[in-house]
């Protein structure tokens, strides 16, 4: 981004990073995935890269509508998160770390971003990380004013997905099964609406499914058996009657 050169090297690594592709140094494992950030290293690593770098800051990346985001709780110990907008997914804080593409410019009267102009609830100003620290380059030159030190930055137990195989619930996920659904918790925001929506149509015409095969089957069941007599004398009766020879004159 522009002016990122009057940034500390961490940051300006955050915001040009492309999480989320696949670890060349692990790419035949699976969840090789480069979702954690190395604060003191300034690079992206998948989780089969953690053991050298556990004495390191790390960072966890989310998933959230398809872009990157970071936890506002983690977040807050690096930078003044003022005034940046916060959303919640998995029952937690996030923030945007790029802008969005925008299809169309907000012309409405409402609060909008002060970078990229993208529509905001009121107090925010900002969308995105990237939108306040471009803003506050422009007007003071740098951010060195808002970083805060923080000299210990630890994933938690469950960030560690190599340790176990705890996933997170995101807009992404995949929903493989009714009863998988049914057990899945949605995000907040945009998505969640539709995998609930999802999750209850998969289980309703499953749950049809099974009634109507179990209605088939006890209508079956109740009709009367009939020996291969009765079917012929049942079929004989159902044709018409014989008819009359006309009289010989």
């Amino acid at each position: 981004m522009a002016g990122s050169s009057c940034l500390p090297q961490w940051l300006s690594a955050i915001l040009g990073e492309k999480f989320f592709s696949p670890c060349m140094v692990h790419e035949n494992v699976k969840k090789n995935e480069k979702n954690i950030f190395c604060f003191d290293c300034c690079t992206s690593i998948c989780p089969h890269c953690l053991p050298p770098h556990r004495s390191h800051r790390l960072l966890q990346i989310r998933r959230y509508v398809y872009h990157d985001v970071i936890r506002l709780d983690d977040l807050e110990k690096l930078i003044d998160c003022d005034f940046l907008q916060c959303y919640i997914t998995n029952s937690a804080k996030v923030v945007f770390i790029n802008q969005r593409p925008q299809s169309r410019p907000f012309r409405g009267s409402g609060k909008v971003c002060s970078t990229c102009r993208r529509s905001l609830q009121d107090p925010y100003r900002f969308c995105s990380l990237a939108c306040k620290v471009s803003h506050l380059v422009k007007r003071e030159g740098g951010v060195a004013r808002h970083l805060y030190e923080c000299e210990y930055l630890p994933l938690s137990e469950e960030e560690s997905l190599c340790d176990n195989d705890v996933e997170q619930m995101t807009p992404d996920s995949v929903l493989e099964s009714p009863t998988s659904m049914l057990t899945s918790s949605g995000s907040s925001g945009g998505g969640s609406v539709g995998c609930r929506t999802l999750a209850c149509t998969a289980t309703t015409d499953f749950v049809i499914k099974k009634k109507r095969s179990n209605l088939s089957a006890s209508r079956n069941s109740s009709r009367p058996t009939c020996s291969p007599a009765s079917e012929i004398a049942l079929t004989l009766n159902k044709r018409k009657g014989n008819p009359n020879r006309a009289p010989f004159h």
